[in-house]
Protein backbone atom coordinates (compact mmCIF):
# COMPACT_ATOMS: atom_id res chain seq x y z
CA UNK A 1 0.00 0.00 0.00
CA UNK A 2 1.53 3.64 -1.14
CA UNK A 3 0.92 6.56 1.99
CA UNK A 4 0.74 10.01 0.87
CA UNK A 5 0.96 12.62 3.04
CA UNK A 6 -1.51 15.62 2.00
CA UNK A 7 -0.29 18.59 3.41
CA UNK A 8 -2.88 21.19 0.70
CA UNK A 9 -6.16 20.57 -0.39
CA UNK A 10 -5.11 22.57 -3.72
CA UNK A 11 -4.04 18.93 -4.86
CA UNK A 12 -8.17 18.69 -5.15
CA UNK A 13 -9.91 19.46 -8.48
CA UNK A 14 -11.29 23.03 -8.93
CA UNK A 15 -9.77 24.11 -5.98
CA UNK A 16 -8.05 27.01 -7.76
CA UNK A 17 -9.84 29.79 -9.58
CA UNK A 18 -10.21 28.56 -13.15
CA UNK A 19 -11.39 30.96 -16.33
CA UNK A 20 -13.76 29.40 -18.85
CA UNK A 21 -16.18 31.58 -19.65
CA UNK A 22 -15.13 33.02 -22.99
CA UNK A 23 -15.87 30.86 -25.95
CA UNK A 24 -15.81 31.10 -29.53
CA UNK A 25 -17.32 34.87 -29.80
CA UNK A 26 -14.64 36.22 -28.69
CA UNK A 27 -11.95 34.88 -30.77
CA UNK A 28 -14.16 35.41 -34.00
CA UNK A 29 -14.63 38.71 -32.90
CA UNK A 30 -11.18 39.36 -32.67
CA UNK A 31 -10.58 37.66 -36.04
CA UNK A 32 -13.12 39.98 -37.41
CA UNK A 33 -11.97 42.82 -36.21
CA UNK A 34 -8.45 42.36 -37.08
CA UNK A 35 -9.85 41.28 -40.78
CA UNK A 36 -11.95 44.95 -40.48
CA UNK A 37 -8.53 46.44 -39.20
CA UNK A 38 -6.22 45.78 -42.04
CA UNK A 39 -8.07 46.28 -44.99
CA UNK A 40 -9.17 49.63 -43.67
CA UNK A 41 -5.27 50.80 -42.82
CA UNK A 42 -4.75 49.69 -46.59
CA UNK A 43 -7.26 51.49 -48.09
CA UNK A 44 -6.66 54.55 -46.10
CA UNK A 45 -3.30 54.10 -46.48
CA UNK A 46 -3.45 54.41 -50.23
CA UNK A 47 -6.36 56.73 -51.16
CA UNK A 48 -3.53 59.24 -48.62
CA UNK A 49 -0.62 58.39 -50.92
CA UNK A 50 -2.92 59.07 -54.11
CA UNK A 51 -2.87 55.65 -55.61
CA UNK A 52 -6.55 54.62 -56.20
CA UNK A 53 -6.58 53.99 -59.38
CA UNK A 54 -3.58 51.97 -59.06
CA UNK A 55 -5.32 49.59 -56.31
CA UNK A 56 -8.49 49.85 -56.74
CA UNK A 57 -9.85 46.46 -54.83
CA UNK A 58 -7.97 47.69 -51.87
CA UNK A 59 -9.26 50.94 -52.01
CA UNK A 60 -12.85 50.47 -53.07
CA UNK A 61 -14.20 46.71 -53.02
CA UNK A 62 -12.26 45.66 -50.50
CA UNK A 63 -13.76 48.02 -48.22
CA UNK A 64 -17.35 46.53 -48.50
CA UNK A 65 -16.51 43.74 -46.49
CA UNK A 66 -15.65 45.79 -43.39
CA UNK A 67 -18.87 46.95 -42.78
CA UNK A 68 -20.09 43.25 -42.53
CA UNK A 69 -17.25 41.65 -40.80
CA UNK A 70 -17.83 44.80 -38.23
CA UNK A 71 -21.16 44.23 -37.23
CA UNK A 72 -20.86 40.23 -37.40
CA UNK A 73 -17.69 40.79 -34.88
CA UNK A 74 -19.88 43.14 -32.72
CA UNK A 75 -22.75 40.50 -33.08
CA UNK A 76 -20.70 37.84 -31.29
CA UNK A 77 -19.25 40.27 -28.60
CA UNK A 78 -23.07 40.83 -28.20
CA UNK A 79 -24.44 36.95 -27.94
CA UNK A 80 -21.18 36.72 -25.25
CA UNK A 81 -22.26 39.50 -23.32
CA UNK A 82 -23.87 38.41 -19.92
CA UNK A 83 -26.06 41.13 -19.27
CA UNK A 84 -27.08 41.86 -22.65
CA UNK A 85 -29.73 44.75 -22.30
CA UNK A 86 -27.07 46.82 -20.83
CA UNK A 87 -24.49 47.20 -23.03
CA UNK A 88 -25.02 50.83 -23.84
CA UNK A 89 -23.50 51.33 -20.40
CA UNK A 90 -20.05 51.08 -22.28
CA UNK A 91 -21.23 54.63 -23.46
CA UNK A 92 -21.86 56.70 -20.67
CA UNK A 93 -18.13 56.98 -19.75
CA UNK A 94 -14.81 57.36 -20.83
CA UNK A 95 -11.82 55.66 -19.27
CA UNK A 96 -8.47 55.90 -20.49
CA UNK A 97 -7.39 53.22 -18.62
CA UNK A 98 -9.49 50.56 -20.22
CA UNK A 99 -8.98 48.46 -22.76
CA UNK A 100 -12.41 47.60 -23.42
CA UNK A 101 -13.51 51.50 -23.22
CA UNK A 102 -11.16 52.27 -25.95
CA UNK A 103 -12.57 49.12 -27.80
CA UNK A 104 -16.15 50.36 -27.62
CA UNK A 105 -15.43 53.97 -28.57
CA UNK A 106 -13.44 52.69 -31.56
CA UNK A 107 -16.09 50.40 -32.82
CA UNK A 108 -18.35 53.19 -32.45
CA UNK A 109 -16.76 55.69 -34.35
CA UNK A 110 -14.92 53.07 -37.17
CA UNK A 111 -18.04 51.04 -37.46
CA UNK A 112 -20.29 53.78 -39.24
CA UNK A 113 -17.38 55.78 -41.06
CA UNK A 114 -16.37 52.13 -42.79
CA UNK A 115 -20.06 52.69 -43.60
CA UNK A 116 -19.48 55.99 -45.18
CA UNK A 117 -16.99 54.86 -47.12
CA UNK A 118 -18.62 52.13 -48.68
CA UNK A 119 -21.39 54.51 -49.40
CA UNK A 120 -19.31 56.75 -51.55
CA UNK A 121 -18.41 54.13 -54.01
CA UNK A 122 -22.33 52.58 -54.22
CA UNK A 123 -22.37 54.37 -57.86
CA UNK A 124 -19.54 52.57 -59.05
CA UNK A 125 -20.68 49.02 -58.43
CA UNK A 126 -24.04 49.41 -58.71
CA UNK A 127 -25.04 51.38 -62.06
CA UNK A 128 -27.95 53.74 -62.16
CA UNK A 129 -27.86 53.72 -58.10
CA UNK A 130 -29.73 56.94 -56.64
CA UNK A 131 -30.18 57.95 -53.05
CA UNK A 132 -33.66 58.30 -51.77
CA UNK A 133 -33.19 61.51 -50.31
CA UNK A 134 -31.33 64.57 -51.79
CA UNK A 135 -29.45 64.93 -48.58
CA UNK A 136 -27.76 61.44 -49.40
CA UNK A 137 -26.26 63.23 -52.88
CA UNK A 138 -25.15 66.48 -50.91
CA UNK A 139 -23.17 64.39 -48.10
CA UNK A 140 -22.30 61.72 -50.50
CA UNK A 141 -20.30 64.73 -52.32
CA UNK A 142 -18.70 66.46 -48.99
CA UNK A 143 -17.08 63.27 -48.26
CA UNK A 144 -15.83 62.25 -51.53
CA UNK A 145 -14.16 66.50 -51.40
CA UNK A 146 -12.73 65.20 -48.12
CA UNK A 147 -11.77 61.87 -48.66
CA UNK A 148 -7.97 62.29 -47.69
CA UNK A 149 -9.50 63.53 -44.27
CA UNK A 150 -11.46 60.66 -43.49
CA UNK A 151 -8.83 58.37 -44.85
CA UNK A 152 -6.53 59.92 -42.10
CA UNK A 153 -8.95 59.42 -39.27
CA UNK A 154 -9.56 56.00 -40.87
CA UNK A 155 -5.93 54.96 -40.75
CA UNK A 156 -5.31 56.04 -37.26
CA UNK A 157 -8.75 54.09 -36.05
CA UNK A 158 -7.60 50.93 -37.61
CA UNK A 159 -4.33 51.06 -35.70
CA UNK A 160 -6.36 51.52 -32.48
CA UNK A 161 -8.57 48.45 -33.35
CA UNK A 162 -6.27 46.38 -34.36
CA UNK A 163 -3.94 46.64 -31.60
CA UNK A 164 -6.79 46.88 -29.40
CA UNK A 165 -7.90 43.64 -29.78
CA UNK A 166 -4.06 42.51 -28.75
CA UNK A 167 -4.52 44.55 -25.92
CA UNK A 168 -7.80 43.18 -24.62
CA UNK A 169 -6.01 40.19 -23.86
CA UNK A 170 -3.09 41.79 -22.52
CA UNK A 171 -4.90 43.63 -19.41
CA UNK A 172 -5.45 40.66 -18.34
CA UNK A 173 -2.61 40.28 -15.30
CA UNK A 174 -3.86 37.02 -13.44
CA UNK A 175 -3.43 34.91 -16.52
CA UNK A 176 0.32 34.63 -17.62
CA UNK A 177 -0.55 33.79 -20.91
CA UNK A 178 -2.08 37.17 -22.24
CA UNK A 179 -0.28 39.22 -19.95
CA UNK A 180 2.83 39.88 -22.33
CA UNK A 181 3.56 43.44 -24.27
CA UNK A 182 3.80 41.19 -27.36
CA UNK A 183 0.09 40.62 -27.86
CA UNK A 184 -0.75 44.13 -29.07
CA UNK A 185 1.50 44.14 -31.79
CA UNK A 186 1.01 40.53 -32.60
CA UNK A 187 -2.30 40.97 -33.53
CA UNK A 188 -2.01 44.10 -35.10
CA UNK A 189 0.44 42.90 -37.70
CA UNK A 190 -1.34 39.85 -38.09
CA UNK A 191 -4.91 41.64 -38.74
CA UNK A 192 -2.88 43.94 -41.33
CA UNK A 193 -1.61 40.29 -43.03
CA UNK A 194 -5.32 38.69 -43.23
CA UNK A 195 -6.61 42.23 -44.52
CA UNK A 196 -4.01 41.83 -46.85
CA UNK A 197 -4.55 38.52 -47.93
CA UNK A 198 -8.42 39.33 -48.40
CA UNK A 199 -7.25 42.14 -51.00
CA UNK A 200 -4.90 39.78 -53.02
CA UNK A 201 -7.60 36.73 -52.92
CA UNK A 202 -10.50 39.86 -54.34
CA UNK A 203 -8.45 41.65 -56.85
CA UNK A 204 -7.86 40.80 -60.49
CA UNK A 205 -5.25 42.71 -61.22
CA UNK A 206 -1.61 41.50 -60.97
CA UNK A 207 -0.19 44.85 -59.97
CA UNK A 208 -1.81 44.97 -57.42
CA UNK A 209 -1.40 41.48 -55.95
CA UNK A 210 2.38 42.15 -56.80
CA UNK A 211 2.33 45.24 -54.17
CA UNK A 212 -0.13 43.70 -51.53
CA UNK A 213 1.80 40.18 -51.99
CA UNK A 214 5.32 41.72 -51.21
CA UNK A 215 3.59 43.60 -48.03
CA UNK A 216 2.08 40.68 -46.64
CA UNK A 217 5.32 38.98 -47.00
CA UNK A 218 7.01 41.13 -44.66
CA UNK A 219 3.99 41.10 -42.25
CA UNK A 220 4.48 37.59 -41.93
CA UNK A 221 8.07 37.68 -41.63
CA UNK A 222 7.23 40.06 -38.75
CA UNK A 223 4.59 38.06 -37.17
CA UNK A 224 7.15 35.05 -37.05
CA UNK A 225 9.79 37.18 -35.56
CA UNK A 226 6.83 38.53 -32.87
CA UNK A 227 5.75 34.90 -32.40
CA UNK A 228 9.61 33.50 -31.58
CA UNK A 229 9.61 36.65 -29.21
CA UNK A 230 6.93 35.78 -27.06
CA UNK A 231 7.78 32.61 -26.67
CA UNK A 232 11.79 33.20 -25.56
CA UNK A 233 9.90 35.82 -23.36
CA UNK A 234 8.14 33.09 -21.42
CA UNK A 235 10.81 30.89 -21.40
CA UNK A 236 12.94 33.23 -19.95
CA UNK A 237 10.18 34.48 -17.35
CA UNK A 238 8.88 32.96 -13.86
CA UNK A 239 7.71 29.58 -13.32
CA UNK A 240 4.17 30.55 -14.40
CA UNK A 241 5.35 32.12 -17.93
CA UNK A 242 7.57 28.52 -18.63
CA UNK A 243 4.34 26.80 -17.44
CA UNK A 244 2.44 29.35 -20.32
CA UNK A 245 5.24 28.27 -22.84
CA UNK A 246 5.07 24.44 -22.25
CA UNK A 247 1.33 24.76 -23.77
CA UNK A 248 2.99 25.56 -26.98
CA UNK A 249 5.90 23.38 -26.65
CA UNK A 250 4.96 19.74 -25.45
CA UNK A 251 1.47 20.37 -23.67
CA UNK A 252 -2.38 19.97 -24.98
CA UNK A 253 -1.96 23.21 -27.83
CA UNK A 254 1.54 22.64 -28.83
CA UNK A 255 -0.02 20.59 -32.25
CA UNK A 256 -2.81 23.04 -33.02
CA UNK A 257 -0.08 26.20 -32.55
CA UNK A 258 2.70 24.75 -34.45
CA UNK A 259 0.66 23.19 -37.38
CA UNK A 260 -2.39 24.97 -37.73
CA UNK A 261 -1.19 28.34 -37.15
CA UNK A 262 2.98 28.69 -37.91
CA UNK A 263 2.86 26.24 -40.27
CA UNK A 264 0.06 25.82 -42.45
CA UNK A 265 -1.14 29.91 -41.46
CA UNK A 266 2.84 31.10 -41.52
CA UNK A 267 5.49 29.47 -42.79
CA UNK A 268 3.37 27.67 -45.83
CA UNK A 269 1.53 30.94 -47.34
CA UNK A 270 4.99 32.48 -47.16
CA UNK A 271 6.83 29.86 -49.23
CA UNK A 272 3.60 30.09 -51.50
CA UNK A 273 3.54 33.92 -52.45
CA UNK A 274 7.58 33.78 -52.44
CA UNK A 275 7.18 31.31 -55.33
CA UNK A 276 4.39 33.37 -56.99
CA UNK A 277 6.58 36.31 -57.19
CA UNK A 278 9.59 34.19 -58.79
CA UNK A 279 7.27 33.61 -61.67
CA UNK A 280 5.95 30.20 -60.74
CA UNK A 281 2.18 30.00 -61.43
CA UNK A 282 0.18 29.41 -57.78
CA UNK A 283 -3.09 30.12 -57.58
CA UNK A 284 -3.89 32.72 -55.39
CA UNK A 285 -7.03 31.61 -52.91
CA UNK A 286 -4.66 28.95 -51.69
CA UNK A 287 -2.04 31.68 -49.55
CA UNK A 288 -4.35 33.44 -48.72
CA UNK A 289 -7.50 31.14 -47.57
CA UNK A 290 -4.36 29.55 -45.24
CA UNK A 291 -3.28 33.12 -43.99
CA UNK A 292 -6.92 33.82 -42.95
CA UNK A 293 -7.41 30.60 -41.68
CA UNK A 294 -4.43 30.29 -39.29
CA UNK A 295 -5.12 33.92 -38.09
CA UNK A 296 -8.64 32.48 -37.16
CA UNK A 297 -6.80 29.32 -35.21
CA UNK A 298 -4.20 31.50 -33.58
CA UNK A 299 -7.00 33.77 -31.84
CA UNK A 300 -9.36 30.58 -30.79
CA UNK A 301 -5.96 29.39 -29.42
CA UNK A 302 -4.47 32.36 -27.69
CA UNK A 303 -8.63 32.64 -26.28
CA UNK A 304 -8.70 29.32 -25.29
CA UNK A 305 -4.97 28.43 -23.49
CA UNK A 306 -5.12 31.69 -21.70
CA UNK A 307 -7.57 30.58 -19.55
CA UNK A 308 -5.55 27.43 -18.82
CA UNK A 309 -2.98 29.76 -17.03
CA UNK A 310 -3.05 31.34 -13.80
CA UNK A 311 -0.92 32.39 -11.21
CA UNK A 312 -0.85 29.95 -8.29
CA UNK A 313 -0.46 31.68 -4.77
Amino acid sequence: MKEELIISGRMNPNIDPYLNIWHWHIPVYLFLGGLAAGILFFAAFYTITGREKEMPTTVKWATFIVPIALIVGLLALFLDLKHQLYFWRLYTTVRLESPMSWGAWTLMLVTPLSIIWVATYMKEIVPGWKWPWKFLDTSEAFVIKHKKELAWILIVLAVILGIYTGILLSAFNARPLWNTSILGPLFLVSGLSTGAATIIWMSKSHYERKIMSRIDILLIIIELFLVTHMIMGFLAGSEVKIASAMLFLGGQFTVSFWVFFVILGLVFPLILEILELRGFKIPVGIPAFLILFGGLIFRFIMVEAGQFTRYLY
